[in-house]
């Protein structure tokens, strides 16, 4: 039936309440109803009329609280969505992520006090939060002792060093492609033992990259005898990096001594200039200025000496050629010369050190075993060197005339250029990768009383499933740039898996790399 007008609905109720005999089933028959919907309809009219005259706020006051009202509770819901549940499993997943991330129990304190409010009830104490930690922390060394198994056979490369917490040193292995932190364990002492039984589970270890300390040269060198034949070749290399410190720090020394000769050369000119007598006072000017001069004399010599030396210890020449240890051995020897004295010892024995140029016959051989052609392999290497270095104007140019000269010396000239720049990209002179996580590893120790061998754990494990925002590791974490598949890569997750179930998923050959 379709719906009748309002003024219908008023129709029908003044002829039931006012109208005479008949009008009810006369209004009915214009209005199209029946006298039942009629009479309904002038009982709901004088509802509604009742209704108006009772006390209340009007029909528009209550649209407007309505309105109110449905606004208010779309924002409630907007923020129920943004509200943090922090039940305990939140609250520990927090503790253990901030503290892997470098903060201090008390640091975590103040974290929880912005999310919870600042009443003490709510805030978990310190003695809970580090319960948590450390139930968390042995969790991390059981679930590193499965990973261990399947990620240190990986490494090719490693940068080994130790550091020093407590007097006691801690030491430490990065894989420096994927910057995995395959090693960060506290020992008792330094020595070559203790160095290869930390090193043994390294098996396809090819290269290490690190400084000359005595203990852990002992360690790799004890590692390459007690390899079997059919093992591959463990090379050392002499760490640049520690070579280039140490040659800035002695140069820092001869720049301030030349800086305090320069002051006191400007100091006698202003005396000489506000002087009266003049007698004696330009004569030790003069004097201040020529010793001025000669210290700067003296280390633009020994600056030139070293900016040779570098740039011997370069992947490329000067003049763009690929070095070579042949040429690289002549121009450290040159430069040694003018490095002379007993504060340039360490530097030249750095450089005189035959490891120093181990990089240099793995490159060269490398390259040599990813295209034997000579003179390809070349042509490949200088446009592998001009794509790294400016994209515009002549570099640009250049390449492209390049490439031009690669595909006409082979057909297959693209594939072979991927090998070349995958050695050439895979250079390690430095252990710069080890030298970073130390600072990692120091910030932590400058916020925790005591950094035991679970915090570290606990760290080694976040560290190396945490994912880079930037640069070319940019979207994946340490273990998956060092090619071990794992079930998962969350730091959370894989502290809550089960150690034996652990080692099951990565045994089977679906998963292990």
């Amino acid at each position: 039936m379709p719906r009748l007008p309002v003024l219908t609905w008023i129709g029908n109720a003044f002829a039931v309440l006012l109208g005479s005999h008949g009008d009810v089933r006369q209004q009915a028959q214009q209005a199209g109803c029946s006298r039942q919907a009629a009479y309904a309809h002038a009982d709901k009219v004088q509802q509604a009329v009742e209704d108006v005259r009772q006390p209340g706020p009007s029909r528009a006051a209550l649209l407007e609280e309505n309105r109110r009202l449905k606004s208010q509770v779309a924002q409630l819901q907007r923020r129920l969505q943004e509200v943090i549940v922090l039940d305990q499993d939140k609250q520990q997943r927090l503790t253990v992520t901030t503290a892997a991330m470098g903060l201090s129990l008390s640091q975590i304190r103040v974290v929880f006090a912005l999310l919870l409010g600042a009443g003490k009830d709510k805030v978990p104490g310190k003695a809970t939060l580090g319960r948590w930690l450390q139930a968390h922390a042995r969790k991390a060394g059981r679930v590193l002792e499965v990973l261990d198994r399947h990620t240190q056979p990986a490494a090719r490369d490693l940068c080994p060093d130790e550091i020093f917490f407590g007097g006691k040193p801690v030491l430490v292995g990065v894989e420096p492609h994927s910057m995995a932190l395959l090693l960060c364990r506290r020992a008792a002492d330094r020595t070559g033992d203790t160095w290869h039984e930390a090193l043994k589970p390294f098996t396809a270890l090819e290269y290490a990259a690190c400084d000359q300390g005595k203990g852990l040269l002992a360690g790799l060198q004890a590692l390459a005898r007690a390899r079997p034949t059919e093992a591959p070749r463990l090379e050392v290399g002499l760490d640049v990096f520690h070579t280039e410190r140490e040659a800035r720090t002695v140069l820092g020394r001869d720049w301030r001594k030349l800086a305090a000769c320069w002051d006191k050369a400007e100091q006698a000119d202003q005396t000489l200039a506000k002087a009266k007598d003049l007698r004696g006072k330009a004569t030790r000017a003069q004097a201040a200025w020529r010793r001025a001069e000669g210290e700067w004399s003296f280390y633009e010599g020994r600056e030139a000496a070293w900016k040779r030396a570098k740039a011997a210890l370069a992947v490329f020449r000067p003049d763009g050629q690929l070095n070579d240890r042949a040429w690289a051995e002549q121009e450290i020897k040159a430069a040694c010369r003018g490095l002379p004295g007993p504060r340039w010892r360490k530097v030249r024995g750095m450089l005189s050190d035959g490891r120093a140029l181990t990089f240099l016959d793995r490159l060269q051989r490398r390259l040599a075993e990813a295209e034997p052609r000579v003179a390809l392999r070349e042509a490949l290497v200088r446009l592998w060197r001009l794509d790294q270095g400016p994209r515009t104007g002549a570099g640009l140019g250049a390449a492209v005339v390049q490439r031009v000269v690669c595909a006409k010396l082979a057909g297959d000239w693209a594939e072979a250029y991927a090998r070349v720049g995958a050695v050439l990209g895979r250079v390690v002179r430095a252990s710069s990768a080890v030298e970073c996580v130390n600072s990692v590893l120091r910030m932590q120790q400058a916020r925790h009383r005591v950094l035991g061998q679970e915090l570290l754990d606990l760290k080694r494990l976040y560290w190396n499933c945490r994912t880079f925002r930037a640069g070319k590791r940019k979207g994946k974490c340490p273990y998956q740039l060092l090619g071990v598949q794992l079930p998962t890569c969350d730091f959370w997750e894989l502290l809550q898996r089960d150690p034996a179930r652990l080692e099951q998923e990565l045994s089977t050959p679906r998963v292990a790399a």
